[in-house]
Protein backbone atom coordinates (compact mmCIF):
# COMPACT_ATOMS: atom_id res chain seq x y z
CA UNK A 1 0.00 0.00 0.00
CA UNK A 2 2.80 2.22 0.96
CA UNK A 3 4.31 2.06 -2.50
CA UNK A 4 1.40 2.25 -4.54
CA UNK A 5 0.57 5.85 -2.40
CA UNK A 6 3.98 7.33 -3.11
CA UNK A 7 3.66 6.45 -7.05
CA UNK A 8 0.36 7.79 -7.14
CA UNK A 9 1.89 11.10 -4.79
CA UNK A 10 4.84 11.24 -7.80
CA UNK A 11 2.18 10.77 -10.71
CA UNK A 12 -0.30 14.06 -9.47
CA UNK A 13 3.37 16.05 -9.10
CA UNK A 14 4.36 15.56 -12.23
CA UNK A 15 1.53 16.03 -13.43
CA UNK A 16 0.86 19.40 -11.90
CA UNK A 17 4.51 20.58 -13.26
CA UNK A 18 3.61 19.66 -16.88
CA UNK A 19 0.12 21.28 -16.60
CA UNK A 20 2.05 24.52 -15.43
CA UNK A 21 4.55 23.97 -18.21
CA UNK A 22 2.10 23.97 -20.86
CA UNK A 23 -0.02 26.95 -19.38
CA UNK A 24 3.38 29.11 -19.15
CA UNK A 25 4.38 28.42 -23.44
CA UNK A 26 0.61 29.62 -24.13
CA UNK A 27 0.07 32.59 -21.85
CA UNK A 28 -0.67 35.41 -23.65
CA UNK A 29 1.15 38.75 -24.66
CA UNK A 30 -0.76 41.94 -24.31
CA UNK A 31 0.40 44.79 -26.32
CA UNK A 32 -0.78 48.45 -25.55
CA UNK A 33 -2.95 50.67 -27.71
CA UNK A 34 -0.47 52.93 -30.29
CA UNK A 35 -0.40 56.84 -28.83
CA UNK A 36 -2.18 59.23 -30.58
CA UNK A 37 0.11 62.22 -31.35
CA UNK A 38 -2.09 65.59 -31.64
CA UNK A 39 -1.11 68.02 -34.51
CA UNK A 40 -1.08 71.31 -34.26
CA UNK A 41 -4.33 73.19 -35.68
CA UNK A 42 -3.41 75.16 -39.29
CA UNK A 43 -6.23 78.16 -39.21
CA UNK A 44 -7.26 79.76 -42.29
CA UNK A 45 -7.50 82.97 -43.43
CA UNK A 46 -11.01 84.29 -43.61
CA UNK A 47 -12.96 86.36 -46.49
CA UNK A 48 -10.88 89.24 -45.63
CA UNK A 49 -7.42 87.38 -45.63
CA UNK A 50 -7.27 87.95 -41.62
CA UNK A 51 -5.88 84.66 -40.04
CA UNK A 52 -7.73 84.78 -36.34
CA UNK A 53 -6.85 82.41 -33.48
CA UNK A 54 -9.08 81.67 -30.80
CA UNK A 55 -7.01 81.42 -27.38
CA UNK A 56 -7.18 78.83 -25.25
CA UNK A 57 -6.42 78.06 -21.68
CA UNK A 58 -2.75 78.16 -20.35
CA UNK A 59 -2.10 80.12 -23.51
CA UNK A 60 0.85 82.57 -23.55
CA UNK A 61 2.48 84.87 -26.35
CA UNK A 62 5.30 83.29 -27.05
CA UNK A 63 3.45 79.86 -26.89
CA UNK A 64 1.61 80.86 -29.99
CA UNK A 65 4.28 82.66 -31.72
CA UNK A 66 6.05 79.03 -31.59
CA UNK A 67 3.43 76.73 -32.17
CA UNK A 68 3.10 78.63 -35.57
CA UNK A 69 6.73 79.82 -36.16
CA UNK A 70 5.47 83.51 -35.77
CA UNK A 71 8.16 86.19 -34.90
CA UNK A 72 6.96 87.51 -30.98
CA UNK A 73 7.59 90.98 -31.77
CA UNK A 74 6.05 90.56 -35.05
CA UNK A 75 3.04 88.88 -33.39
CA UNK A 76 2.90 91.85 -30.62
CA UNK A 77 2.92 94.28 -32.96
CA UNK A 78 0.29 93.17 -35.32
CA UNK A 79 -1.78 93.29 -32.04
CA UNK A 80 -1.04 96.14 -30.79
CA UNK A 81 0.10 94.20 -27.68
CA UNK A 82 2.95 94.06 -25.07
CA UNK A 83 4.60 91.00 -23.20
CA UNK A 84 2.72 92.11 -20.36
CA UNK A 85 -1.01 92.15 -22.34
CA UNK A 86 -3.30 89.26 -20.72
CA UNK A 87 -4.51 87.18 -22.93
CA UNK A 88 -8.73 86.27 -22.63
CA UNK A 89 -9.71 82.35 -23.35
CA UNK A 90 -12.19 82.49 -25.86
CA UNK A 91 -10.60 85.85 -27.41
CA UNK A 92 -9.19 86.19 -30.64
CA UNK A 93 -5.76 87.47 -31.80
CA UNK A 94 -4.60 88.00 -35.37
CA UNK A 95 -1.68 86.00 -36.38
CA UNK A 96 -1.01 87.52 -39.96
CA UNK A 97 -3.07 87.93 -42.96
CA UNK A 98 -2.75 85.46 -46.26
CA UNK A 99 -4.52 84.72 -49.42
CA UNK A 100 -5.03 87.52 -51.74
CA UNK A 101 -7.76 89.93 -49.86
CA UNK A 102 -5.80 92.80 -47.29
CA UNK A 103 -7.31 94.53 -44.80
CA UNK A 104 -7.12 98.24 -45.43
CA UNK A 105 -6.94 100.26 -42.38
CA UNK A 106 -9.77 102.60 -41.63
CA UNK A 107 -7.77 106.54 -41.57
CA UNK A 108 -8.68 108.25 -38.43
CA UNK A 109 -7.73 111.07 -36.72
CA UNK A 110 -4.33 111.66 -35.98
CA UNK A 111 -3.22 111.53 -32.19
CA UNK A 112 -1.87 114.40 -30.23
CA UNK A 113 1.69 113.52 -29.44
CA UNK A 114 2.05 112.72 -25.66
CA UNK A 115 4.76 114.99 -24.08
CA UNK A 116 8.40 113.33 -23.70
CA UNK A 117 9.22 112.02 -20.65
CA UNK A 118 13.07 111.46 -19.25
CA UNK A 119 13.95 107.62 -20.61
CA UNK A 120 15.30 105.94 -17.06
CA UNK A 121 18.78 104.80 -17.06
CA UNK A 122 18.50 101.04 -16.73
CA UNK A 123 20.29 99.58 -14.19
CA UNK A 124 22.24 96.35 -14.53
CA UNK A 125 21.19 92.99 -13.13
CA UNK A 126 20.74 89.53 -13.48
CA UNK A 127 17.05 87.28 -13.96
CA UNK A 128 16.28 83.45 -13.33
CA UNK A 129 15.02 80.91 -15.41
CA UNK A 130 12.86 77.55 -14.88
CA UNK A 131 12.14 74.71 -17.40
CA UNK A 132 9.91 72.16 -17.17
CA UNK A 133 9.99 69.05 -19.54
CA UNK A 134 6.47 67.46 -18.76
CA UNK A 135 4.86 64.28 -20.35
CA UNK A 136 2.29 65.71 -22.44
CA UNK A 137 0.10 62.03 -21.55
CA UNK A 138 -2.67 63.66 -23.96
CA UNK A 139 -0.67 65.29 -26.51
CA UNK A 140 -2.25 68.45 -26.40
CA UNK A 141 0.64 70.89 -25.67
CA UNK A 142 -0.78 72.35 -22.64
CA UNK A 143 0.63 71.07 -19.84
CA UNK A 144 -1.98 69.52 -17.45
CA UNK A 145 -1.57 70.07 -13.33
CA UNK A 146 -0.93 66.28 -13.36
CA UNK A 147 1.44 66.22 -15.92
CA UNK A 148 5.30 65.60 -14.59
CA UNK A 149 8.53 66.30 -15.62
CA UNK A 150 10.30 63.82 -17.50
CA UNK A 151 13.77 62.25 -16.23
CA UNK A 152 16.51 62.50 -18.64
CA UNK A 153 15.92 65.71 -20.65
CA UNK A 154 18.77 67.45 -21.53
CA UNK A 155 18.50 71.35 -21.30
CA UNK A 156 20.70 73.76 -22.85
CA UNK A 157 21.23 77.67 -22.44
CA UNK A 158 23.36 79.86 -23.81
CA UNK A 159 23.36 83.33 -24.71
CA UNK A 160 24.40 84.87 -28.57
CA UNK A 161 27.88 86.12 -27.45
CA UNK A 162 29.16 82.75 -26.29
CA UNK A 163 29.58 83.89 -22.81
CA UNK A 164 27.26 81.93 -21.05
CA UNK A 165 26.18 78.23 -21.50
CA UNK A 166 24.83 76.40 -18.87
CA UNK A 167 23.60 73.13 -19.08
CA UNK A 168 21.19 70.29 -16.95
CA UNK A 169 19.49 67.14 -16.54
CA UNK A 170 15.69 66.75 -15.98
CA UNK A 171 14.67 64.72 -12.48
CA UNK A 172 10.83 63.11 -12.14
CA UNK A 173 8.59 65.21 -10.17
CA UNK A 174 6.36 68.17 -10.51
CA UNK A 175 9.05 70.97 -9.74
CA UNK A 176 11.00 72.91 -12.95
CA UNK A 177 14.64 72.60 -13.28
CA UNK A 178 15.93 76.31 -12.36
CA UNK A 179 18.72 78.47 -13.27
CA UNK A 180 19.48 81.63 -11.71
CA UNK A 181 22.08 84.51 -12.02
CA UNK A 182 21.32 85.22 -15.91
CA UNK A 183 22.63 88.63 -16.80
CA UNK A 184 20.15 90.61 -18.61
CA UNK A 185 20.39 89.64 -22.66
CA UNK A 186 18.84 87.28 -25.10
CA UNK A 187 19.18 83.62 -24.79
CA UNK A 188 18.33 80.46 -26.80
CA UNK A 189 16.65 77.52 -24.98
CA UNK A 190 16.80 74.26 -26.77
CA UNK A 191 15.64 70.70 -24.97
CA UNK A 192 16.80 67.30 -26.12
CA UNK A 193 14.15 64.30 -25.10
CA UNK A 194 15.08 61.15 -23.75
CA UNK A 195 15.01 57.83 -26.70
CA UNK A 196 11.11 56.87 -26.49
CA UNK A 197 9.71 59.86 -26.34
CA UNK A 198 8.04 62.21 -29.19
CA UNK A 199 7.81 66.14 -28.88
CA UNK A 200 4.68 67.92 -28.53
CA UNK A 201 6.08 71.65 -28.53
CA UNK A 202 8.55 73.16 -30.35
CA UNK A 203 12.53 72.29 -28.94
CA UNK A 204 14.31 75.34 -29.29
CA UNK A 205 13.06 78.89 -28.04
CA UNK A 206 14.40 82.36 -28.19
CA UNK A 207 14.22 84.66 -24.83
CA UNK A 208 15.42 88.02 -23.79
CA UNK A 209 15.73 87.95 -20.12
CA UNK A 210 15.29 91.55 -18.09
CA UNK A 211 17.15 91.92 -15.15
CA UNK A 212 14.64 90.84 -11.72
CA UNK A 213 12.83 88.87 -14.09
CA UNK A 214 11.77 85.34 -13.49
CA UNK A 215 10.97 82.97 -16.29
CA UNK A 216 9.14 79.34 -16.80
CA UNK A 217 9.29 77.77 -19.83
CA UNK A 218 7.45 74.41 -20.53
CA UNK A 219 7.94 71.96 -23.22
CA UNK A 220 6.14 68.65 -23.54
CA UNK A 221 6.78 65.02 -25.10
CA UNK A 222 4.97 62.09 -24.93
CA UNK A 223 5.96 58.18 -25.01
CA UNK A 224 6.21 56.79 -28.68
CA UNK A 225 4.09 54.09 -29.71
CA UNK A 226 6.83 51.68 -30.10
CA UNK A 227 7.91 52.80 -26.35
CA UNK A 228 4.41 52.22 -25.19
CA UNK A 229 3.64 48.59 -26.85
CA UNK A 230 7.00 47.11 -25.43
CA UNK A 231 6.04 48.11 -21.81
CA UNK A 232 3.11 45.10 -21.69
CA UNK A 233 5.03 42.57 -23.56
CA UNK A 234 7.93 42.21 -20.65
CA UNK A 235 5.65 42.11 -18.09
CA UNK A 236 4.00 39.13 -19.75
CA UNK A 237 6.99 37.73 -20.57
CA UNK A 238 8.55 37.38 -17.21
CA UNK A 239 4.89 35.90 -15.86
CA UNK A 240 5.79 33.17 -18.44
CA UNK A 241 8.98 32.56 -17.07
CA UNK A 242 7.91 32.22 -13.50
CA UNK A 243 5.34 29.80 -14.35
CA UNK A 244 7.68 28.04 -16.40
CA UNK A 245 10.54 28.04 -13.22
CA UNK A 246 7.14 26.73 -11.21
CA UNK A 247 6.12 24.11 -13.70
CA UNK A 248 9.74 22.66 -13.53
CA UNK A 249 10.76 22.33 -10.05
CA UNK A 250 7.24 20.92 -9.06
CA UNK A 251 8.34 18.14 -12.05
CA UNK A 252 11.47 17.76 -9.97
CA UNK A 253 10.09 17.09 -7.24
CA UNK A 254 7.76 14.34 -8.77
CA UNK A 255 10.69 12.83 -10.04
CA UNK A 256 12.27 12.76 -6.88
CA UNK A 257 9.53 11.22 -5.01
CA UNK A 258 8.66 8.71 -7.23
CA UNK A 259 12.79 7.72 -6.76
CA UNK A 260 12.59 7.73 -3.04
CA UNK A 261 9.16 5.45 -3.50
CA UNK A 262 10.97 2.80 -5.19
CA UNK A 263 14.44 3.08 -3.05
CA UNK A 264 11.70 2.59 -0.10
CA UNK A 265 9.72 -0.16 -2.19
CA UNK A 266 13.16 -2.40 -2.27
CA UNK A 267 14.69 -1.58 1.03
CA UNK A 268 10.74 -3.23 2.46
CA UNK A 269 11.27 -6.48 0.06
CA UNK A 270 14.79 -7.08 1.44
CA UNK A 271 13.26 -7.11 5.25
CA UNK A 272 11.77 -10.17 6.64
CA UNK A 273 8.20 -10.21 7.47
CA UNK A 274 7.40 -10.30 11.10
Amino acid sequence: MQKRFWKMIAFVICAAGIAVLLLSLTWPAVAAPLAQFTPFPTPTPGPDGRIVYVIQENDSWWRIAAIYDIDLDQLLEVNAATRDTVLVPGNEILLGFGGPSEVTPTVGPSPTAAPRLPTPTPQPGSGSLCVLVYNDENGDAIRQEDEVSIPGAAISITDRSGQVSRTETTLAGLDPTCFTDFPEGEYNISVAVPDGFNPTTLLNYALFIDPGAETYLDFGAQLSSQAIAVEPTQSSTGGSLLLGIAGGLLLLGGVVLGVFAGLLARSRKGQPEE
